[in-house]
């Protein structure tokens, strides 16, 4: 087991009965600190931080899944579910993807949330999330002064869920992580055609610095407008990209038709020089 497992998991009352093991694991999924895939130590481990039998243990990780919040895998461990996933379930987007002005109802959807979130977390930010907000700034420079923009992209759905997480609003939290899912998997727009355009890398950089910096001065305003005016700049970069994109979707298609209809007159003209 390792240090940080020691920490996350308490003994439980002198009680100890599985109810109170299933209750404190399910606050720490509901708070987000036990995140979907997440592995739970072995049974002896986790038997032993959290000061009960093994039984009374095992009743506990049945309850919780038979809840939907725990999954096991026989001879390899015991994981969190999957249940971001489940807040926007696959049918709804798949026809969301089908459409493309789903796209810009996501984004309106998140901008009000971003900026709700922002505002809460000026508001409500402790000192470690502070630390943690400034960190993942620091990731977002070194990204971007080493021209890695996949590490770029990470950082800025990390920079959100530390937002996210500084609000300590639980529905906010879950909400804005099924948000982002649906955000790394592509399925709204392509946050890496968005990035690729004239100085956007800059822009977006500078935007998230603007958000942390009015978090960490506890201006909820400041914060609220900085996330409002970052989703308004990735709304008119997706459509600037997929305006972009179709542009050179039909550049090809009218080179592919020239190209063809050079071969054909080229064809049509041998056969008059053969018939002549």
């Amino acid at each position: 087991m390792t240090e940080s497992d020691q920490t996350l998991f308490s003994g439980v009352s002198h009680s100890r009965t599985a109810d109170e093991v299933v209750q404190q694991i399910e606050l720490l999924i509901l708070d987000g600190v036990l995140r979907d895939g997440d592995r739970l130590p072995g049974e002896r481990e986790l038997a032993q931080s959290l000061e009960v039998s093994r039984p009374i243990l095992r009743d506990a990780l049945k309850e919780l899944e038979t809840r939907g919040l725990l999954i096991s895998h026989h001879g390899g461990g015991t994981f969190v579910a999957d249940i971001i996933g489940q807040v926007f379930s696959k049918p709804i987007t798949d026809l969301i993807s089908r459409h493309a002005r789903a796209t810009r109802d996501y984004l309106e959807y998140r901008r009000e949330l971003e900026g709700l979130t922002a505002e809460l977390a000026a508001q409500r930010a402790t000192d470690t999330d502070k630390a943690l907000l400034s960190r993942i700034i620091e990731d977002m420079r070194n990204a971007h002064g080493t021209q890695e923009p996949e590490d770029e992209l990470a950082a800025d759905v990390e920079f959100h869920n530390a937002v996210g997480e500084a609000a300590h609003n639980i529905i906010l939290l879950h909400t804005m992580r099924a948000c982002y899912r649906l955000l790394s998997e592509g399925i709204f727009f392509n946050r890496k055609a968005v990035f690729s355009l004239p100085n956007a890398r800059e822009q977006l950089l500078d935007q998230h610095v603007a958000i942390h910096d009015a978090i960490l001065a506890g201006d909820p305003e400041a914060a609220k407008a900085a996330a409002q005016a970052h989703i308004d700049f990735v709304m008119r970069a997706a459509d600037e990209s997929a305006r972009a994109g179709e542009w050179g979707r039909v550049a090809k298609l009218r080179l592919i038709r020239r190209d063809g209809g050079r071969g054909n007159r080229a064809t049509g003209n041998s056969k008059t020089e053969t018939k002549a």
